[in-house]
């Protein structure tokens, strides 16, 4: 794992998003100039900016417009980005995910829950089944 990833992970780059493009969603090797080859796909942690632009062009969705509708589902995101739990999975159909879009939120204790314990990762998933899910937990806990 790259530093910047562990970083990433750990919730020391507020700044920065993560995201993972699967290579059966995205079958483009220019990707992994920008990011780390990872089985199955591509792991990119780069500036919000730029992280929102690199999303939608791979995606063809605004990002935050994605966040907002995946936060209506919860489900499973593995910690490392690249794979997950689909609420639907019981369904028939395949449910690998296709992408992840992740930041990290600092520490506020003034919200309570889990922003008083620490750093949180937000992560918003897309299932190969069409559905959209979210989860979150603080950072380094998993």
């Amino acid at each position: 794992m790259s530093d910047v990833l562990a970083e990433f992970r750990a919730g020391e780059r507020p700044d920065d998003v993560g995201l993972y493009l699967a290579d059966s969603f995205v079958e483009d090797d220019r990707l992994e100039r920008f990011g780390e080859p990872v089985d199955g796909g591509v792991l990119i942690v780069v500036d919000g900016e730029s992280g929102r632009n690199a999303f939608e062009a791979a995606t063809g969705t605004d990002a935050m417009t994605f966040a907002g509708s995946a936060m209506q589902r919860e489900g499973e995101i593995d910690a490392d980005l690249t794979g997950g739990g689909c609420p639907d999975a019981d369904e028939e159909g395949d449910h690998a995910v296709q992408f992840v879009f992740a930041f990290a939120e600092e520490r506020n204790e003034e919200v309570g829950g889990i922003y008083e314990e620490g750093d949180v990762i937000h992560a918003y998933a897309r299932c190969a089944c069409g559905t959209a899910y979210s989860d979150r937990w603080v950072a380094g806990e998993r």
